[in-house]
């Protein structure tokens, strides 16, 4: 397996390449890295050989063209996303073409996957409706197998895999003993240079009307400085965030100092990053878009771009993934690195009044 990690000097040495999309914001800092504002996501696709070329191909286009974050899953088309990803950053890794301390590869577990599953299986009182286990053997376990499939020594953010399909009503004391169990568990790969970071990638978890009904970011970085101080790795998130859905950036549900916050705020407040997920809400943001829409973000050429630069322009989002399986999606979704973030303020002020 490749050794090595993103690093602060290989991400700053990666974006330095592309000096004009530097001069438009298109990367940015976050733990210390210098990531791209767009990622490359990996989960739609049939599981065929044509679609797994496309991804390989798209991968090796979106590291060329400025890319440095690699999202996938190992349910994504059932471990297929993950071995593509590696067939493909290790083809530009042999050829010296990119160093692996220049970009991000993100993954998840949770789901019980075909083909994937330990031997013996997760105990039935660890499985939540027959499909999702976070105990820390389980994770383990998919961790190596994400290792080997992406063919890298070390992960660079891993995430639990939409863990508020755990989050029983009426059952959030067990749901907080589990999440720490993992996030021990998590810290030990961390510190045995597995993984880098942790984090959750959810759907619904942080986009409830109240934390109390979810996930409370606040609640579970506290679970991580009980776990590991101050100095814990529970640095992501991950949650949908596009025109359609603005829970995010707009939604005061985490209480904090007497004052609701949103989730995008207390994470700023907490040091840890969000990563948005659905940009374009797989494809269905990519066409048809309102004039005002397209009024309030100019400079761009299709609607695909527009929705992924509303995303990515967003105050606190690190990162806005796409999904891109073709090298066309590549050279579309980078039209946004040609113009500067959007000015949303007005916007989001209009959306809260």
């Amino acid at each position: 397996m490749q050794p090595g990690f993103a690093t602060p000097d290989g991400t700053q040495r990666f974006a330095a390449r592309f000096p004009s999309a530097q001069s438009n914001s298109f990367f940015r800092t976050t733990q210390d890295l210098t990531v791209s504002s767009i990622g490359i996501g990996s989960y739609l696709g049939s599981m065929d050989d044509s679609t797994s070329q496309g991804y390989r191909e798209a991968v090796v286009a979106a590291l060329r063209g400025g890319v440095n974050v690699i999202d996938t899953s190992l349910n994504y088309r059932h471990q297929m996303s993950e071995r593509d990803i590696g067939a493909a950053v290790g083809s530009l890794l042999g050829s010296g073409e990119v160093a692996r301390d220049e970009f991000l590869v993100c993954t998840k577990a949770g789901f019980l996957v075909p083909g994937a599953v330990p031997d013996p299986p997760p105990a039935p009182e660890d499985l939540v409706e027959r499909m999702h286990c976070m105990t820390p053997e389980f994770l383990r376990d998919q961790l190596a197998r994400s290792r080997v499939n992406l063919g890298l020594a070390t992960i660079d953010v891993f995430y639990l895999h939409n863990p508020e399909t755990q989050l029983q009503p009426g059952r959030l004391a067990d749901f907080d003993r589990r999440c720490r169990l993992a996030f021990e568990a998590l810290e030990r790969e961390c510190a045995a240079g597995h993984i880098r970071f942790y984090g959750m990638a959810t759907w619904t978890g942080f986009r409830t009307r109240r934390a109390t009904e979810g996930l409370s970011i606040e609640r579970l970085a506290g679970l991580a400085s009980e776990v590991a101080g101050a100095n814990h790795r529970f640095r992501f998130i991950q949650m949908p965030v596009n025109l359609a859905m603005v829970e995010g950036p707009v939604l005061e549900r985490e209480p904090g100092g007497g004052t609701a916050r949103t989730t995008l705020a207390a994470a700023a407040d907490l040091g840890i990053s969000v990563v948005a997920s659905a940009s374009i809400l797989q494809s269905r943001l990519a066409r048809n878009l309102p004039e005002e829409v397209t009024a309030r973000l100019p400079g761009l050429e299709t609607d695909a771009q527009r929705a992924l630069q509303f995303t990515r322009s967003v105050h606190g989002i690190s990162v806005a993934l796409v999904g891109m399986s073709k090298t066309a999606h590549v050279e579309e979704n980078l039209g946004v690195s040609r113009v500067p973030p959007a000015l949303l303020d007005p916007w989001f002020r209009s959306l809260r009044s």
